[in-house]
């Protein structure tokens, strides 16, 4: 490999690790919603896989039935979480695609990588 080529590598390399922090940082500003139980629960996540908030309609709140409201939290929680990782990768895609032919590593799954 000539000296332009290692040089041209490594600057792709240095531009997309700019671009992965950039994206990544932008992640903490991307919401995404999910609801359970017919919308009784809201929960809001952000791309950085953490949970912004939560609203429970006054309807679900019922003292009789505490493992009803528990289980509706975690069914928010995960459909929120599962969508934040979601758009997480989406926009680290977008990284890729600019930067390596096809998108992306053949046979590499980002999953590994936290992305």
């Amino acid at each position: 490999m000539s000296d332009q080529n290692m040089a041209d590598m490594f600057g792709k390399i240095s531009n997309m690790q700019a671009k992965m922090k950039e994206v990544q940082d932008r992640l903490g500003e991307l919401t995404v919603e999910a609801e359970a139980g017919g919308g009784m629960v809201k929960v809001t996540a952000n791309g950085n896989r953490k949970i912004v908030s939560i609203d429970l309609d006054k309807d679900v709140i019922d003292p009789e039935d505490k493992e009803m409201v528990e289980d509706l939290v975690v069914a928010g929680v995960n459909k929120a979480l599962e969508k934040a990782e979601d758009a997480a990768k989406e926009k680290m895609q977008e990284v890729y695609k600019d930067i390596l032919p096809g998108g992306g590593i053949p046979g590499m799954d980002m999953s590994k990588l936290g992305l």
